[in-house]
């Protein structure tokens, strides 16, 4: 069974092209997959992510459940709004899905889950709730567009009326708020300014179509890809799934372990932290000319790794990717593309931030 999102139509009759994404119909351009990246990187873009669920969890004890179900610390979320990005593990410590969590009142907290993970999530979200007398509850009637780039706040602002458009406009980054029918969050997955829009699925037409009309550009999941590439946003299910620590996946700085908070899968990230974490995630740059893939070889010095991510990076006019080595690994290191070993400069992501190329990637 291929899902749709409420907007499914409208993407059909702008002639994006459609293709199955994690059993979701969804577009992967409308036309120029280059020009809708610059588009986001220049002035702004919007996506359809309405194939992402929304999930809000209810209840007394809800923060406390939280403290337990997840690697980040919820106990940093203490402004109505805020939000943590964080992954869910399971108990030996490999990531189930990486989310967002907002809070919203001290009975009520909503997670963002991804599209192909939302129904495993669910079941190990309940699973581990029972006997918490909270309330969980997917908000599949939400739609999402996730607004985003130098001019994203500018123009969404401009949609709203006055009152509005003045909380809208002076939320921080990773701040949230509901603003009359839409939950308006300063998140995105680009690595530019924005919003991304929760509202009813019924409202999702008009509001998409006032959006282009005032100047904000479609754009599908291929673009959104090159994006948070060049951004050094990991992609679940390439760059880690439930065989991969947060500790291996470059995601270390998203796990709270200050305290004795007793969070699903720490004991195996101690350990796995005394012996040693086997493997370094990092960023690199084809010197040469070629297209790194997610599953290339990467050759090094104390044994091969492999890359978990790559493309063209429309910004910086290069190859980039990003995967794991061996953690004793040298600095120099090749890719085995067809057979042929090409140089790779290992750099740190992300690779670009705010339309420019990041220091010590050119």
């Amino acid at each position: 069974m291929t899902f749709k999102t409420p907007l499914n139509e409208t993407h059909r009759a702008a002639g994006a092209k459609m293709v199955d994404f994690g059993g979701w119909d969804m577009p992967i351009n409308y036309g120029s997959q280059i020009e809708e990246h610059h588009q986001v990187r220049t002035a702004v873009g919007m996506f359809d992510v309405s194939h992402m669920t929304a999930v809000d969890i209810v209840g007394e004890r809800v923060r406390e459940f939280l403290g337990r179900l997840l690697a980040n610390d919820v106990a940093k979320l203490q402004q109505p709004g805020k939000a943590l990005y964080s992954c869910m593990l399971n108990e030996q410590g490999a990531v189930i899905d990486d989310l967002i969590t907002y809070f919203l009142t001290a009975r009520h907290f909503r997670v963002v889950v991804n599209a192909g993970t939302t129904d495993k999530d669910l079941a190990w979200i309940r699973q581990q709730a029972e006997g918490w007398d909270l309330e969980i509850k997917p908000r599949r009637e939400l739609a999402m567009i996730a607004v985003q780039g130098p001019r994203a706040r500018e123009v969404v602002c401009s949609l709203l009326p006055a009152d509005q458009a003045e909380v809208a406009g002076a939320l921080k980054p990773f701040f949230a708020a509901q603003i009359g029918d839409l939950f308006v969050a300063r998140t995105g997955y680009t690595g530019e300014d924005g919003f991304e829009v929760a509202l009813p699925g019924d409202q999702a037409h008009e509001f998409w179509d006032r959006l282009v009309e005032v100047g904000v550009a479609p754009c599908g999941l291929g673009a959104r890809d090159t994006l948070r590439l060049e951004a050094g946003m990991n992609l679940y299910g390439q760059d880690m799934d439930e065989t991969v620590t947060p500790l291996e996946a470059g995601l270390a700085w998203t796990v709270a372990m200050t305290d004795d908070r007793d969070f699903i899968g720490r004991a195996a990230l101690e350990a796995q932290k005394a012996s040693g974490v086997p493997w370094k995630f990092t960023g690199f740059i084809l010197e040469g000319r070629g297209v790194l893939r997610a599953g290339q070889r990467i050759v090094t010095d104390a044994g091969d790794g492999a890359l978990t991510s790559g493309g063209f990076s429309p910004t910086l006019q290069r190859s980039i990717g990003m995967g794991r080595i061996p953690a004793n690994a040298g600095g120099s290191c090749q890719v085995d593309i067809r057979g042929k070993l090409l140089d790779l400069r290992v750099v740190r992501p992300p690779f670009v931030r705010n339309g420019a190329a990041c220091e010590g990637v050119l």
